[in-house]
């Protein structure tokens, strides 16, 4: 499809899996070659000719095992280290005492280490380390006491695997980040495509629509009202898919319009949350919203009351400032606190009437603002000049971890 884009995926693990089907054909050419060179010396050469056949048909057998992870399943890496201690055990049956003890290597010898290096390359650390124990007991055994160079030798297995098995891990988790990486590219072009093509029709249709509708006025102004609405939330849906569900209810006692975000589509447990995203429903014809491009993270108790401190402010303004009114949202991410202003073109308050309202028991600022952000550790003041508006400024500090802790920071103050 034209515009599609196209994730790119490479292994990182793959050109192990290619090495270690190389190390095990070398590793059995090795001991053989070992075997061939002092085979007179041996007590039951024909019992160590048995072991070699079966082990180069089993190395050869099972080259395609060792191709890929999908194929080295744990059937495959159990009877493949079988195969390795079987050798080992059975080098004292082969094998003179004296050789042995003099620290002659093994039937399998490096042989061996590419079937523990399968377990690390496949498993990780963990594994490596488990295979890495049963050949170092095994080694132990077949030597009968723990000469100084078979420890060195099993414990250079030991490291050796371990350490192979956590890179293997570490590029593991650095493929899953290049995938996601660039498949969120490639998300990211074809939201821009699409943004692109919409805005070329739907959205200049919309906003037509609304300018016709203003002029023309009556039923039409009501029209051009809601296709204004719909332009918004639609040019915030191809600028990042932010807006969750709203629930829109009434209170009962005012008739005040409320809105909050639904907290079954929030972050789960104590991961931040964007603020822009539950900021984004107030956004309308009249409420304007200027955000960061990047991310407001902050926790998810604390993102909740400010949006809701943010709702409050702007049903002031439809309260007081009436239907018509405008009004704006900023975003502010600085290092320590986020900073949201919301500011409208209304009359202003007259001075000594917040005092006032307080007085009479209506205490919608006092409480679900100021009270919302002081719970927070934050602050809220209140500019207003009559004539000019009124100015709402939301101060919280970003370390905010839940609603209880802030409450319980702000009570010691």
């Amino acid at each position: 499809m034209p515009g599609r884009e196209r994730v790119m995926t490479m292994s990182v693990e793959q050109p192990l899996w290619r090495a270690l089907t190389g190390y095990r054909v070398l590793g059995l050419v090795y001991a053989v070659g070992l075997f061939a060179t002092a085979h007179e010396e041996f007590t039951r050469p024909w019992l160590a000719v048995a072991y070699f056949a079966v082990l180069a048909v089993w190395t050869l057998a099972t080259l395609p095992k060792v191709a890929g992870a999908a194929a080295c399943t744990r059937g495959f890496l159990a009877a493949d280290l079988t195969v390795a201690l079987t050798g080992i055990l059975l080098t004292p049956l082969a094998d003179t005492h004296e050789r042995i003890v003099a620290g002659g290597p093994t039937l399998p010898s490096i042989w061996t280490a590419g079937s523990v290096l399968a377990f690390a390359v496949k498993g990780g650390w963990r594994w490596a380390a488990l295979a890495s124990t049963l050949v170092a007991v095994a080694n132990l055994v077949e030597r009968g006491s723990p000469a100084r160079d078979t420890v060195h030798n099993v414990i250079l297995v030991w490291v050796a695997a371990i350490a192979i098995g956590y890179v293997v891990e570490v590029a593991r988790a650095s493929e899953r980040t290049l995938a996601r990486a660039l498949e969120i590219e490639a998300a990211t072009r074809e939201r821009e495509r699409l943004a692109r093509d919409i805005h070329d029709s739907v959205l200049q249709v919309l906003a037509m629509v609304q300018r016709r509708g203003a002029v023309i006025g009556g039923e039409a102004a009501e029209l051009g009202r809601l296709a204004g609405e719909q332009e918004v939330a639609l040019r915030t849906l191809v600028s990042g898919g932010l807006v969750p569900v709203p629930r829109v209810f009434g209170d009962a006692a005012g008739g005040a319009v409320v809105r909050a975000v639904d907290d079954a589509g929030g972050t789960p447990g104590d991961a931040p949350v964007d603020l822009r995203a539950l900021l984004a429903p107030y956004a309308g014809a009249r409420v304007g919203l200027a955000e960061p491009g990047a991310p407001v993270p902050l926790a998810p108790a604390a993102a909740r009351e400010v949006a809701a401190a943010v709702g409050a402010a702007l049903d002031n303004v439809r309260r007081h400032a009436g239907e018509q009114a405008r009004a704006w949202i900023l975003v502010e991410d600085e290092p320590d606190e986020v900073i949201v202003t919301v500011r409208d073109d209304g009359p202003g308050i007259p001075e000594g009437r917040l005092a006032q309202a307080e007085g009479e028991g209506r205490l919608g600022v006092a409480l679900s603002i100021r009270g919302r952000l002081r719970d927070l550790g934050g602050s809220a003041e209140l500019i207003s000049v009559p004539g000019q508006g009124t100015e709402v400024e939301l101060k919280v500090p970003k370390d905010v971890r839940d609603q209880k802790d802030a409450r319980g920071k702000a009570e010691r103050r």
